[in-house]
């Protein structure tokens, strides 16, 4: 009897030993994928401001979620590449910060929740069923606003009174029918007559210049384009080259020594984008996420580069800039 006593007391001192270890056991800290497009240096801004959305949600990079970052750095046949390898790592949910990343993550899998920031037509690309039903497992952000392109010709009208002709600069022309419909209805009202020119590889921009110039135009708008924006640099210095008030959709061209940018606030993207992740690590389900469309716009301008093209901005233009780089 005392042998059976003594079995069953060590047996439940065992099992009390054992059960504060399961118990205790870490719990798994999720891993987070985010594909760039561009270089780290370019994204960096953007990459802080996702970080800073996960701050207000509770969540430490490397503490209570791991991130993964993967960088393109311009070149795009990258893409596929740089999706494989997150998918291999099975990480919790990834942030596509690129319209071309978004596209090959689709067709890496239909499993893994993704979170786009900034694409230019979801539904017209067939990304998402619907805005307001995405369906599959892709939602997140999107930044179409085609009557962004009519307000940066006007823009442009107002730093340049006489501006009998605008250059439109894209890897091909713009992006969305209805992008093209809102441009050439405010350039009808403008009185300016548009010249579209395209760059499909960075090895076309030199050529575009050349084409841009030949037409004599009068001014330029640069259309929103991995390919042109990874070369943000070379198309800032050909445009002062050629003395061409130009307006950008991408900020980071006026940091990098550009005109005018008119675009919407990529920094509020990226941090809106924290909120789908953490609903997502919460147990949402990307199908039942509405896909959100730009809320806010910021105008900046560099006067460094208005002096540099002997231009003077108007003083009401000024006034109505979120940022001015002097």
């Amino acid at each position: 009897m005392s042998r059976k006593f003594f079995g069953l007391a060590l047996s439940a001192l065992l099992f009390a030993l054992c059960f504060p270890a399961q118990a205790q056991q870490p719990k798994k800290i999720p891993r987070i994928g985010v594909l760039f497009a561009a270089t780290p240096s370019a994204n960096s801004e953007r990459l802080e401001a996702f970080r800073q959305g996960l701050r207000e949600r509770g969540y430490i990079a490397g503490k209570d979620v791991f991130i993964e970052q993967r960088y393109a750095d311009g070149n795009l046949d990258r893409l596929p590449t740089l999706v494989s390898d997150l998918v291999h790592l099975n990480v919790d949910v990834i942030v596509s910060a690129t319209s071309q990343g978004t596209r090959s993550l689709k067709e890496a899998t239909n499993t893994i929740p993704i979170v786009m920031t900034n694409d230019a037509d979801p539904v017209g690309g067939k990304v998402v069923a619907s805005l307001a039903r995405p369906g599959g497992n892709i939602t997140g952000l999107s930044i179409l606003a085609p009557e962004l392109s009519g307000k940066r010709l006007e823009l442009l009208k107002e730093i340049v009174p006489k501006l009998p002709r605008v250059a439109v600069l894209g890897t091909s022309r713009p992006s969305t029918a209805q992008e093209l419909r809102e441009m050439e209805v405010a350039a009808a009202a403008l009185k300016v007559q548009l010249q579209y020119v395209g760059a499909p590889g960075p090895e076309d921009i030199e050529t575009a210049f050349r084409e841009v110039t030949g037409g004599r135009a009068n001014g330029l708008l640069v259309l929103n384009s991995a390919i042109l924006n990874s070369r943000r640099i070379q198309i800032v210095r050909l445009a002062t080259r050629s003395r061409l008030p130009t307006i950008y959709a991408v900020p980071e061209y006026v940091e990098d020594g550009g005109l005018m940018s008119y675009s919407t606030s990529y920094t509020d993207l990226y941090r809106r984008a924290a909120v789908y992740v953490d609903k997502i690590l919460k147990g949402a389900k990307p199908a039942d996420l509405p896909v959100e469309q730009p809320k806010k716009f910021e105008l900046i301008i560099n006067l460094k580069a208005a002096k540099q093209i002997g231009l003077t901005i108007p003083p009401n233009v000024l006034a109505r800039a979120d940022k001015v780089i002097k």
